[in-house]
């Protein structure tokens, strides 16, 4: 089963984040993480986009279309999605109208400079395209106990960080965890819904 985890980083938290929520994933037999970039976009159409710093491939979107699975990140601009995954989320509309995702588990993770910098808002800008493909949606649940417990990021609505505003904090043990879970969470509904 391929995992793919799409997710845009300016700054790196994302980033790390993305490659915790692989190790969950890849921890369930089976699974295979896909780590893909979103590139970044023009201001101009004269202007070159900014070189791809995450060492991860940009994404194809007949990779998207042929995942078993997908967890998306971005981070939080403004309560919202960046505009770079946004711009690539609207240039899917090929893969909406074959019906490709549809069926098919789907999550979301951010990172924000501030514990109240619209993490829960970002979180549900993200999920709100993957229903429209179709797609079934999962958080992470009370019974995750680093959920309950956590007093820096971490939702139910999916996995998040607090990155401080000079984007300096590290990940913290409960924010590890819960990214850990919820790629542990979206590999096992892909090999149950595939069954």
């Amino acid at each position: 089963m391929n995992i793919l985890i799409l997710y845009h980083s300016r700054l790196g938290s994302v980033q790390k984040m993305a490659r915790l929520i692989a190790r969950g994933v890849e921890s369930v037999e089976g699974c295979n993480a896909m780590l893909r970039s979103v590139p970044e976009i023009r201001n101009t159409e004269t202007q070159p986009a900014p070189d791809n710093e995450s060492g991860d491939a940009p994404i194809e979107l007949s990779e998207l279309a042929a995942c078993d699975a997908l967890i998306l990140g971005s981070p939080t601009r403004f309560g919202n999605m960046s505009s770079a995954l946004k711009h690539l989320l609207d240039s899917t509309s090929s893969i909406w109208m074959s019906g490709e995702l549809s069926g098919k588990p789907a999550a979301v993770f951010t990172s924000s400079s501030s514990m109240h910098g619209g993490q829960e808002s970002t979180l549900l800008s993200m999920m709100i395209p993957l229903l429209h493909h179709g797609m079934l949606i999962t958080g992470i649940p009370f019974t995750e106990p680093a959920l309950a417990r956590t007093k820096t990021g971490g939702t139910p609505y999916g996995a998040s960080h607090v990155a401080g505003s000079s984007n300096s904090i590290e990940i913290s043990a409960d924010e590890r965890e819960l990214c850990i879970a919820l790629g542990k969470r979206v590999a096992h509904y892909a090999q149950k819904l595939a069954a």
